[in-house]
């Protein structure tokens, strides 16, 4: 995926959902903070967009997005990429991640911003998800230079609520860095 098609299911959510305050909450959340020239290929293969709404408490907004242009909606089938409406409790962060949110701002003729998580964020969120994709992504993230483990760690560190077998096992996993 490449930042203008970001922008592009930004200017989209925003219109359906009719609000244009969109957490992007997925691996394409990178595109906020780096050029899609500068990412390995493996943190811009996904062709969905995971993004979820801050005042929708009965993920409203996120099924509408969802079933406009989401998977096998005409929008994909016309693009090739699509938003997946989600929940904003969908992943599990360090806390304060809401304080580094990176704003990408779409053009003022249709309004659309997104909030990407921070690349540490993300990755951390990854890790504690733990699936072969995402262990993948994060490290391409690492291996690019992008993300460094010694911040990784220390995220890993604000997690609240997380079972310590999954901070160790993510820890062990970053250990092989």
């Amino acid at each position: 995926m490449r930042r203008s098609e970001l922008e592009h299911v930004l200017r989209a959510a925003a219109k359906i959902a009719e609000d244009p305050e969109i957490l992007v909450i997925g691996s394409q959340s990178i595109l906020g903070s780096a050029d899609e020239q500068h990412l390995p290929a493996q943190a811009t293969a996904s062709m969905e967009v995971d993004i979820a709404f801050f005042d929708d408490p009965d993920n409203d907004k996120s099924d509408r997005v969802d079933g406009a242009i989401g998977e096998l909606s005409m929008f994909h089938e016309t693009y090739g990429y699509y938003a997946q409406g989600v929940s904003v409790d969908t992943a599990t962060l360090p806390s304060g991640w809401r304080d580094r949110l990176i704003v990408i701002a779409t053009d003022a003729s249709s309004p659309g911003r997104g909030l990407c998580l921070d690349p540490h964020d993300c990755v951390v969120s990854k890790l504690v998800a733990g699936r072969e994709k995402d262990l993948l992504f994060a490290a391409a993230l690492i291996g690019a230079g992008i993300v460094v483990r010694d911040t990784l760690e220390q995220r890993l560190a604000m997690l609240e609520e997380v079972d310590a077998r999954v901070v160790d096992r993510a820890r062990q996993w970053l250990a092989t860095f």
